[in-house]
């Protein structure tokens, strides 16, 4: 069998900005454009810098050229001709393009090349800005001391179908006013600064083309739904309604509406039951960030369209902040604007731990400093001195309560329409055991994103420490429901294990408080609650394993300890709780048969 023929080589993919757009405006126009635009100047200029044409895919080429500083060299001459050319054409005839350069082994098969060095070239090139390049980490190595050109780090990148991140450094296009100005009809819209979506039109795989009006009503319920989740930008029914039914990659449609992220998706009926698919995209990668599957009986339409627009914007929200937090960790610290170092305070915030929680809170204070008028930081403030409290890290619990109520008023006072920040402003209420106030605070949150699993999971919790557990389970099983892979998940779970044990329901706080303890990070509240109702269920040998787990993590817990480290008060409810624990061997400080 003959050996398999590879090389080293660079690859250069270079691709048309607004191609399908630019087509569907004007087909026979921008193919004889482009056809000018590749005669008089990239053909001859890939074949003056020693490149090769390996094959043309309409808007795009494939290009191998044997030297990788030759190849960066006459890419850069070819995007600074390319706008030259743009600022003396109409506008109508303005192209711009992307371009990603990488190094790596190529496999030989006749005239064609393919293998990763290949798709990590295309996966560059549908990272770089319009009129801009793209390079892998190992080309920027070659070029940097022999090329006199400046390269921004966009640092480890996370590519679609490649296994490992690839460092990766940006080249920016050129800007200037009349080059800008001639550029902008057929440019993508730049992308906002503040993270942003688009919701295309659901797609309707039924026959019944009654099912239309549904998948329509789904798409126009999430496009409305997702404003109330306060800090990104929607685009509006009619940009991305435009796109209906046409078979043009995601990162396309992206770059066109100028945003990150895109949720796209559709629906099926059989007889009396619908399944409608959804997925958040990355609007860079085309990468799907997160997906799911509804199943749901016809019995009442318009029910079941509000049910799951509720639940598709519920989810989305924790998997948006999971994606700009990541995001945000892979620029360099000196390239982080505001909102960047806020993400990486929420992204430590959520590690629960002690030395997380120091990180995030330098964040945090970081980002008032260089704004002091962003109000999600001083939310975030207000949730390190929350978690403080309630994780058992507090020096001082009864100095870290006001400050947490004193940090989510800030926050409320410099964005009133936030809902985030009214929640938080709720949990600060809840920890310094104001309950009715915290209440009011969870219900305001709600009332303009009802989609929201942790004002759900706060409403919850809040009706549970003033002695309503009975009220409690709806709003904690909708949190669960509304965000299933949520960062709080551990705490949304031991609060229905909270409420089941001090409604009686010993089994099911079991159950509840298990669930619990299989989610990441330490809470001394999941063992508390599955001591004591494994206790009451008669299960004291393993009631007293448990507590022996707790005790070895905090060897001074007790009531007292409960008390000082949570929103919880001596109540009777409390009494119950620690009535369990007692009988699984817990030392009573009242002495023996207290």
């Amino acid at each position: 069998m003959a050996l398999e023929q590879r090389r080293l080589a660079a690859v250069v993919s270079i691709d048309v900005v607004g191609y399908s757009r630019l087509m569907g405006i004007d087909e026979n126009g921008t193919l004889a454009n482009l056809a000018r635009f590749r005669a008089e100047l990239i053909d001859p200029l890939i074949a003056e810098y020693g490149g090769r044409i390996v094959k043309s895919m309409g808007d795009g080429l494939l290009l191998e050229y044997p030297s990788v500083v030759q190849a960066v060299r006459g890419m850069l001459v070819l995007q600074e001709r390319l706008a030259q050319r743009n600022e003396a054409l109409p506008e109508a005839q303005c192209l711009l393009f992307r371009v990603g350069i990488n190094l790596g082994n190529i496999i030989i098969q006749g005239e064609d090349i393919l293998g990763d060095g290949v798709n990590i070239a295309a996966r560059l090139e549908a990272l770089a800005e319009p009129g801009g390049i793209c390079v892998a980490g190992r080309v920027h190595d070659d070029i940097r001391d022999r090329l006199d050109t400046q390269f921004e780090d966009l640092g480890p990148q996370e590519l679609k179908n490649i296994a490992r991140p690839v460092p990766v450094w940006c080249w920016p296009p050129r800007t200037g006013g009349s080059a800008q100005a001639a550029q902008a009809p057929v440019s993508a819209v730049p992308v906002s600064e503040k993270p942003s979506i688009a919701v295309l039109p659901f797609g309707n795989l039924s026959q019944d083309a009654e099912q239309d009006f549904f998948a329509d009503g789904i798409s126009e319920d999430i496009i409305t739904g997702l404003p109330r989740i306060h800090w990104f930008l929607v685009i509006a029914r009619n940009s991305s309604f435009a796109f209906r039914g046409k078979d043009i990659d995601p990162r396309e449609i992206a770059r066109e509406l100028g945003v990150r992220y895109l949720v796209e998706g559709s629906v099926r009926k059989a007889g009396n039951r619908v399944r409608l698919s959804a997925q958040l995209v990355d609007g860079n990668t085309g990468n799907n960030l997160w997906a799911a599957r509804y199943d749901r009986d016809l019995d009442d339409i318009f029910e079941v369209q509000d049910e799951l627009t509720q639940t598709i914007v519920g989810a989305v929200e924790p998997e948006l902040s999971k994606a700009e937090q990541a995001r945000a960790k892979l620029r360099k610290p000196e390239n982080l604007d505001v909102w960047e170092i806020y993400q990486r305070g929420m992204s430590s915030l959520h590690d629960l731990n002690q030395s997380s929680l120091i990180e995030a809170e330098a964040a945090f204070k970081s980002a008032t400093e260089r704004d002091p008028a962003f109000a999600p930081a001083f939310t975030g403030l207000a949730e390190v001195r929350y978690y403080n409290v309630v994780l058992g890290l507090a020096d001082d619990p009864d100095a870290a309560r006001p400050q947490a109520y004193e940090f989510a008023r800030q926050a409320l006072a410099l964005d009133r329409d936030d809902p985030g920040a009214r929640c938080t402003l709720g949990r600060a209420h809840m920890v310094n055991r104001n309950f009715a106030a915290a209440i009011v605070e969870f219900k305001a949150a709600l009332e303009t994103n009802p989609s929201s699993a942790l004002a759900h999971y706060g409403l919850g919790a809040a009706r549970i420490f003033s002695g309503n557990a009975g009220d409690s389970l709806p709003n904690l099983e909708l949190a669960i429901r509304l965000s299933p892979q949520d960062a709080n998940m551990g705490s949304f779970l031991v609060r229905a294990a909270q409420a089941h044990l001090y409604l009686g329901d010993y089994p099911a706080a079991v159950d509840w408080a298990r669930r619990a303890l299989s989610q990441p990070n330490f809470q001394w509240s999941r063992q508390m609650v599955l001591s004591s109702a494994l206790a009451h269920q008669g299960l004291v040998e393993e009631a007293g394993a448990v507590l022996a787990e707790l005790l070895e993590r905090i060897p001074n817990f007790s009531s007292a300890y409960a008390l000082e480290f949570s929103p919880m008060i001596a109540d009777e409810h409390f009494q119950r709780m620690f009535d369990g624990l007692y009988i699984a061997g817990l030392p009573n400080p009242q002495g023996p048969g207290a």
